[in-house]
């Protein structure tokens, strides 16, 4: 008797050791039969991924099982989004989905962009951060107020920590912002724009150096007129001087590590005011600042209607600098960068005031007073009333109202490559009726869920050719999404999707780009220039960022406006379909399009 136990057991123990080697050979997750774009740049080939402790394990013929089997025939897998320009800076704090990028495969994001941030804080300088961030980026200071968790750290290095205590969607990375830093130093005089002395110089390149050596992965600054405190303000840093901004370079390369990214003056042509330096001249000097710094610059380019040809201009100089060995890379979007106008976020009505006598009402009895006849022959005859605050974007009410004959309807299916005959004006001239009317009537429709978009920036011609070229220049890459930010103008956040749609595969009025083109340039090529080498690849050994698309049936949703920020802030959403399944740190967050709950996302440091 004893005997026969002892036999079962040892089998029994054997049956087990067996189970655990087998499980220990399983992979965490398989994708079968999966078309690969791997980020490389190469063309797409079939083949299955395994994944297993957050990486990728495998790539080819997998010929191991996986506790989970996704059969992927026909669909597309890719490295997850690198979304590099991005402002979630306060977003973090409150939120640990971080919409819209995360139903957009987005899987990294890179905040700090334009020279603005909340670190360093100084103690009871929330205010000014706040009203940096907000003009400069059309985020609700009362969101921001509300919202931030303010207090828990001062310096760089504490909000990286604090960052690191927190889980998201996706994984964050962040960047020191010249004018949190020039106004942390120098006080009222950042304001002022006075010139930093030499002991200012000392002061910032040392928490560069600081931050850089504790994970901030670049250092931004803004140097357009255009980007404004919402009191009006230019943002400290516009007119550093070049000895502040190498005196920084030098702190980074002291650090030997770190991106510089840069807003130029100049970039959006006159639409701001005359600019202190051409682009041109900006583009020469962040080539000085990547010689003295040793590290990469990335800055902000496009075509404007004042000088329509400086991009290229600034591509020249950016092809000389390689050739002496730097690297200088400009980000690019892959349609133009326009504003919208709805009755439920901005358009050219909004400070008539008359409207806003009818603000404060619910929208329903507001959209019931805006159809009376005589409501809308008083708007159309009022004057407007400036908003108190010189740098709010409550002001675009005047571009908008500038704008509105070239505007296009926004309808799904959207087109964002439209023909002139689709405008605002030409479909008013065709209704007989002047243009102030029509969009009146217009925003109305559809029971006030109308949208129209200006497209400004890189349509000078009123086509994407523009864009093609940037898109095939070997020195760019995708950026300037500006997701967290513009909630109630801009909605370039939705890029990673649609730069599929369209350029891989609706573009009918010209030519398509290739999908292993795209895909490189949304995460392989933003992986390297911020020195994220374990993702942006499909390749064994890297991060299981991860998408899993149906490019056939992807698309985007209509425009909605909600209200979900902090203090009941409003912003513009627009969702997507088509995403099978996305993974961060091999994990799956979203599957069919939905939200699993997963929160594997961590703060990146360099």
């Amino acid at each position: 008797m004893i005997e026969r136990l002892k036999k079962e057991l040892k089998q029994d123990h054997l049956k087990r050791t067996i189970e655990n080697q087998e499980r220990e050979q399983m992979f965490d997750t398989v994708i079968r039969g999966v078309q690969i774009v791997d980020g490389n740049g190469g063309a797409p080939y079939s083949g299955d991924i395994a994944i297993k402790d957050g990486r990728i394990e495998a790539v080819g013929l997998v010929e191991g099982r996986g506790f989970e089997e996704i059969q992927a025939e026909g669909a597309i897998a890719t490295p997850g989004w690198i979304d590099v320009h991005t402002h979630y800076d306060g977003q973090v704090s409150w939120d640990d989905t971080l919409d819209p990028s995360f139903s957009h495969g987005v899987t990294s994001v890179v905040m700090g962009n334009c020279g603005v941030g909340f670190a360093p804080a100084p103690p009871g300088g929330e205010q000014r951060l706040i009203e940096l961030m907000e003009g400069v980026e059309d985020i609700p200071g009362t969101a921001l107020y509300e919202g931030i968790e303010w207090g828990r750290w001062e310096t760089f290095p504490e909000y990286l920590d604090y960052l690191e205590s927190r889980h998201y969607s996706l994984n964050v990375a962040a960047q020191v912002p010249h004018s949190a830093l020039r106004s942390y130093v120098m006080g009222d005089r950042a304001l002022r724009h006075e010139d930093a002395t030499a002991e200012d110089l000392a002061a910032m390149a040392k928490i560069v150096e600081e931050s850089m050596a504790a994970g901030a992965v670049g250092f931004s600054t803004s140097r357009t007129v255009g980007h404004r405190s919402v009191v009006g303000e230019t943002i400290p840093g516009t007119f550093a001087e070049r000895e502040e901004l190498l005196a920084l370079a030098g702190a980074m390369k002291a650090a030997n590590k770190g991106v510089f990214q840069a807003v130029p003056a100049g970039v959006v042509g006159d639409l701001a005011g005359p600019e202190h330096q051409t682009t041109e001249e900006e583009v020469a000097l962040f080539a000085d600042i990547a010689e003295a710094s040793g590290r990469a610059v990335t800055f902000t380019l496009a075509q404007n209607f004042n000088r329509p040809d400086q991009w290229r201009h600034c591509l020249d100089i950016v092809e000389q600098a390689s050739d002496r060995g730097l690297i200088i890379m400009p980000q690019i979007a892959t349609r133009p960068i326009g504003f919208v106008t709805s009755l439920k976020s901005y358009h050219m009505f909004q400070r008539r005031r008359t409207y806003l006598e009818l603000v404060d009402l619910p929208f329903a009895e507001r959209l019931a007073m805006l159809k009376r006849p005589d409501i809308k022959a008083r708007i159309l005859a009022d004057d407007d009333i400036q908003p108190e605050l010189a740098g709010s974007m409550e002001n675009i009410y005047g571009l908008l109202g500038m704008a509105a004959s070239s505007m296009f309807p926004l309808s799904v299916p959207m087109n964002y490559e439209p023909e002139p005959e689709g405008t605002l004006g030409h479909l008013a001239e065709k209704a007989g009726m002047p243009i102030d009317s029509f969009v009146y009537d217009f925003l109305l429709g559809e029971e006030g869920n109308n949208f129209a978009i200006s497209l400004g920036a890189n349509f000078v011609s009123g086509n994407f050719d523009v864009i093609h070229d940037m898109l095939l220049h070997p020195q760019t890459t995708i950026g300037l999404s500006d997701a967290g930010a513009h909630v109630n103008l801009i909605f370039d956040a939705v890029g990673p999707t649609y730069q599929l749609m369209h350029w891989v595969r609706d573009r009918s009025r010209g030519p398509k780009l290739p999908i292993e083109l795209i895909v490189a340039k949304q995460t392989a090529r933003n992986a390297d220039l911020f020195g994220l080498k374990d993702r942006g690849r499909i390749a064994p050994g890297q991060i299981a960022d991860l998408n899993v698309l149906d490019l056939d049936r992807l698309s985007l949703g209509e425009l909605r406006v909600t209200h979900d920020l902090p203090a009941g802030g409003g912003r513009i959403l627009q969702s997507a379909s088509g995403y099978l399944n996305t993974f961060v740190r091999g994990v799956k967050t979203r599957a069919q399009d939905e939200d699993t709950g997963a929160r594997p996302g961590r703060l990146l440091r360099a």
